[in-house]
């Protein structure tokens, strides 16, 4: 699976979840989209992980430490 930005993710996650609650795939094909949405489904949780560290607020206390602060909206 080639490495796509979380929209593209998204959007084929979504279409998997169309075509198995449409119900006609077979087993077999009904598994093989599973499985792929299952690592689409992983993938997008590490770029989402990958954003929550990059959000990540440094502040600079008077006493010159470094706190790390979470956005959190």
């Amino acid at each position: 699976m080639q490495e796509n930005n979380f929209e593209e993710n998204m959007e084929t996650l979504e279409k998997i979840v169309q075509e198995l609650e449409k119900g006609d795939l077979n087993l077999d094909e009904s598994i093989l989209k599973f499985e792929e949405g299952m690592k689409i489904s992983k993938e997008c949780s590490k770029i989402l992980e990958e954003a929550e560290k990059k959000i990540t607020i440094l502040i600079k206390k008077d006493d010159e430490k470094i706190e790390e602060e979470t956005f959190e909206a």
